[in-house]
């Protein structure tokens, strides 16, 4: 038997443990209130008859107040419960030393696992680690109500982010490039004007950047479709230099080629510096800015032919790849990409064609870009394109006092998620009983969600300047309070959600692919879209609903509902739930028509939304990528596409990953062992499901990437 205890550790059972806490309140109690040695077996043997692979510590001491009860030691019981009690106040006075030390000691495991992007080891990474411990400690013990408090450790809801909510800080955000490179900003007191070159607005983009991602928590947005005014200045700069001197002593053609090589040099290094400084930059959390690339070429804008440029460029150069410390080309992890398909680009002979062509080709072998259809977005946001935030959230559609839709210099204020699965377990099939613990938990979900609200009201200007003060989002005064940017759906407010497909198997006995299940998550999705819309309405504050990417939220709900209800078939016992509204990954069902049924479930979810399929080996695969591309046009506001041929991420190896002597996978090209940069391919039963670390079974199975 394994004790979870309270930090989610499974540890071995020990009844020495049991002994020594009875005899510990025992000296507490007079001598005939005492619990003798039979008594306390009896009691050990009936924690042990319950046959359970896992329990909770806190049951362990359930089931013991209750049995010194049964045996009548009731002033016993009071002294142990009073044990107890005194127990949980030492560990609430301080919750911090044991993560801590741990993470200094490298040997936090939840933390050095918790953030791919981030490496523990690094001194700066574990300075904000450190912070991040202490603010879950302070928000958990004295910042949130105690109900939300319990509701996130008993996997009712997650309060995101906790490790930031001690700040004055917000989620992610849309920066408002075009407005800090038209107008200039300020960075660290001192003052950068706008642009002349397009070099130049590369760079002081990437330090916009950086800046953003220092004082905020999640990913930031920047539409490239700004840049191509300066790829033209600086067209017309050479054009200008070229004909003052050599006008007369060079004919027209030679200088208009001159002009294109010249661009073509400054187009690469401009793209070049923004891929490089991107992924060398480190910000004050210890990782890379968090940052996604629009690839937006807009059939509006009078830049059109420039950014063109741009984007073609971009996903030559991601193509290639960036060397690593070993000089491998290898994928970045940022800047995360996402492609526009318009008309003119869906690959039914339209003229940019040629650059969606590019851009399956680089999604083949480094799994970027991302692809939206202008053609669906427009439908469900009021005709209006747009780039969703770093962490794949979406704004809703806001107008200025002129009167025009405005999305660039917004944010999210933060997210909480709801444990779907959990309420099916508890109601068990009864809709009457499923629907009112719904409620019950979604206004739980509003209370956590108004305490990230009120945390930031109040703020002023100078909390973060490059975001108030310098453009990113506005241009307030010093001392002025960013109170009007919370309200009347400025931005946004996020409830998540998880686990949609096993809510559905729990309530109807079957998948939401069939008839009956699919009108039942139709009904669900459509309630949480009437809530959150109804909660806007009540507050004037921007809810949404969010289909969260949040992988890792997906496995800590199903653990504690595993270690909370045990193992439930097609629920607990595959160890993840599925995210938000996505089909689980074990049902038959083709790519086409997963992006087809689960595009009526990304309209409503307007908060924010991925849909994703699996494509086998496709670097060999690109008509049938393309095909896929036309398909998201036609049918899907936002997709992209996994892989299931093997990949190592530290070095770009796509053949076999092998497993070693040791029973560990391993890249046969770079020697990398880390599970959490490479992908591999179960060739045992297909399932092609997320990677996830396996400590348990057997011998054989141990320390290997498996998909179960």
């Amino acid at each position: 038997m394994k004790v979870i205890k309270r930090d989610g550790r499974a540890v071995d059972y020990n009844r020495d443990k049991i002994v020594t806490a009875i005899e510990k309140a025992n000296k507490e109690v007079r001598p005939k209130e005492r619990a003798n040695k039979q008594e306390i077996d009896e009691i050990i043997e009936y924690i042990q008859d319950l046959d359970k692979k896992r329990i909770l510590v806190e049951d362990i001491q359930d089931i013991i107040e209750e049995q010194l009860m049964e045996h009548g030691k009731f002033e016993l019981a009071k002294k142990y419960i009073v044990y107890r009690y005194t127990r949980a106040l030492v560990r609430k006075q301080n919750t911090t030393d044991e993560s801590i030390l741990g993470l200094i000691k490298n040997q936090n495991k939840e933390l050095l696992e918790e953030n791919s992007n981030k490496n523990a080891v690094l001194a700066s990474t574990q300075r904000d680690y450190i912070a991040g411990e202490v603010s879950k400690d302070l928000t958990k013990r004295m910042l949130l109500p105690e109900k939300i408090s319990k509701a996130h450790d008993d996997g009712v809801l997650h309060f995101h982010d906790a490790d930031y909510f001690l700040q004055p800080i917000f989620n992610c955000c849309l920066i408002n490039i075009g407005d800090m490179l038209d107008n200039g900003t300020v960075m660290n007191g001192k003052l950068i004007e706008s642009p002349k070159s397009f070099q130049v607005a590369c760079t002081v983009s990437t330090q916009i950047m950086a800046a953003v991602a220092s004082n905020q928590y999640g990913g930031q947005s920047v539409d490239l479709k700004h840049l191509g005014k300066y790829l033209r200045k600086s067209k017309m700069k050479f054009r200008k230099d070229l004909e003052e001197n050599y006008k007369d002593k060079l004919s027209q053609d030679i200088i208009d080629e001159m002009v294109e090589q010249r661009l073509k040099k400054e187009l690469s290094a401009g793209v070049q510096t923004i891929q490089y400084q991107i992924n060398t930059l480190m910000t004050t959390n210890g990782q890379s800015p968090f940052v996604t690339l629009f690839l937006n070429l807009d059939e509006n804008d009078e830049y059109i032919e420039e950014n063109a440029m741009i984007i073609e460029e971009i996903l030559k150069q991601r193509y290639e790849g960036i060397k690593n410390e070993k000089g491998v080309y290898v994928t970045p992890a940022f800047p995360k990409l996402v492609y526009v398909l318009y008309e003119h680009n869906n690959l039914s002979g339209g003229k940019y064609d040629y650059l969606t062509k590019l851009a399956v080709k680089c999604s083949s072998k480094r799994m970027y870009p991302d692809y939206i259809s202008a053609k669906k977005m427009r439908e469900n946001y009021e005709g209006n394109v747009f780039s969703p935030m770093g962490c794949r959230s979406f704004l809703s559609p806001w107008k200025d006092e002129n009167g025009e839709y405005k999305f660039e210099g917004r944010f999210n204020q933060g997210v909480v998620s709801i444990n779907l699965p959990q309420i099916g377990i508890i109601a068990n099939g009864n809709e009457e009983k499923f629907w009112n613990l719904l409620e019950e938990r979604l206004e739980l979900c509003k209370e956590a969600l108004m305490c990230r609200h009120y945390s930031l009201l109040g703020i002023t200007s100078d909390t973060s300047p490059i975001h108030w003060k310098y453009g990113a989002i506005a241009r307030l005064k010093s001392g002025e309070k960013i109170d009007p940017l919370l309200k009347g759906g400025f931005s946004t407010i996020s409830l998540g959600y998880i686990g949609i497909y096993e809510l559905t198997k729990l309530m109807t006995g079957q998948s939401q692919t069939t008839k009956e299940g699919h009108d039942f998550a139709l009904r669900v999705m459509t309630h949480l879209r009437e809530t959150t819309d109804r909660w806007k309405k009540e507050t004037g504050i921007g809810f949404a609903l969010y289909g969260t990417p949040a992988e890792s939220l997906c496995y800590r709900f199903a653990r504690i509902d595993k270690e909370k209800f045990g193992e439930i078939k097609d629920i607990t016992d595959k160890g993840y739930y599925t995210n938000s509204y996505h089909i689980d990954v074990r049902e038959k069902i083709d790519g086409f028509q997963k992006l087809a049924f689960e595009s009526e479930f990304q309209k409503i979810s307007s908060g924010g939304s991925i849909s994703y399929i699996e494509i086998p080996n496709m670097r060999h695969n690109l008509k049938a990528l393309e095909e896929v591309v036309k398909f998201i046009y036609d049918n899907i506001q936002y997709a992209e596409f996994n892989t299931k041929s093997d990949y190592c991420h530290v070095c770009g190896f796509d053949g076999e990953i092998v497993i070693n002597e040791k029973g560990e996978w391993e890249c046969p090209n770079c020697g990398n062992k880390d599970h959490s940069k490479m992908n591999v391919t179960r060739r045992t039963c297909g399932y092609l499901g997320e990677n996830f670390w396996n400590e348990g079974k057997t011998k054989e199975i141990k320390s290997r990437v498996l998909h179960l």
